[in-house]
């Protein structure tokens, strides 16, 4: 047995004694989204400084808290807070927590993010659900010797976002008058806000918004055969007057109040997958 399974058993083990349970559903909450975790009926919360191997989230909205609960009445498994390449965190680290819910029986995944609009007819507050994702700029995660335990060598990404939870997602948001886009999403490293011209290389290659996380976790999921997925919250807009300048603070208002039709998006989601 490999070292990194090895790390990812001690992971696991302590995780079930402390659950005492399984389920099928994970979901990752990105920055200024931690409140979801407040209408989840919470069983277990573990502050991640406690868990073996893993690392401890740094930024400002990011809670840092593994959480089993009831959403919706459904047993969900929640990261409250992750872990991002420009903390200086390596990619094996950043998608450690993504392995440890597949063998913890995680079959599908649900992750959200904050991400900068580049497509211009998108709006401060909108969603987006990631259809695909350009992924050229960040370390790819499967990098190095290939954990046979865990997946192929070389995985297919033709659908790395379920089409059948997309379609799900989009009647949801249909019957409760939630507007949504479908898009592109493309991850850099931050932790800088892009520049100009950044922004109109990334808008040039097809891409409708971009971020600093997400895209990694993906590949490890699907790398190790779950479901993937992912919707953006636009919280500042990359194509923007020149004098506009982007801040942190900025980006997590515009969660907080884009979070409620999120937070119901994923509640009546994890009850038909």
């Amino acid at each position: 047995m490999s070292a990194l399974m090895v790390q990812l058993n001690e992971t696991v083990n302590f995780i079930k004694e402390k659950i005492g349970t399984s389920t099928r559903i994970g979901i990752v909450l990105g920055s200024g989204l931690g409140n979801l975790a407040e209408v989840i009926k919470v069983n277990e919360s573990i502050p991640y400084a406690d868990i073996p191997n893993f690392q401890t989230s740094t930024v400002k909205g990011h809670g840092g808290r593994l959480i089993l609960g009831e959403l919706g009445g459904v047993n969900v498994l929640v990261m409250s807070g992750r872990f991002h390449y420009y903390e200086g965190y390596s990619s094996e680290q950043v998608i450690l927590p993504i392995r440890v819910m597949k063998l913890l029986g995680v079959e599908t995944v649900l992750l959200s993010n904050a991400a900068g609009g580049v497509n211009p007819n998108f709006k401060v507050g909108d969603l987006m659900i990631i259809n695909d994702h350009i992924s050229f700029f960040t370390a790819n995660p499967l990098i190095g010797k290939n954990i046979d335990e865990l997946g192929t060598r070389f995985p297919d990404m033709s659908e790395p976002y379920s089409h059948a939870i997309i379609d799900k997602a989009l009647a949801i948001c249909k019957q409760n008058d939630i507007h949504i886009h479908q898009g592109v999403y493309t991850a850099v490293t931050g932790p800088t806000f892009e520049t100009h011209a950044e922004y109109r290389l990334i808008k040039a290659i097809g891409s409708d918004v971009v971020g600093m996380s997400t895209v990694q976790e993906t590949i490890a999921a699907v790398h190790c055969g779950m479901n993937v997925f992912a919707v953006s919250v636009v919280t500042d807009l990359g194509i923007r007057e020149n004098n506009n300048v982007i801040t942190h603070e900025e980006v997590l208002q515009a969660a907080k109040e884009a979070e409620p039709k999120l937070t119901l998006l994923f509640t009546e989601l994890v009850k038909v997958i």
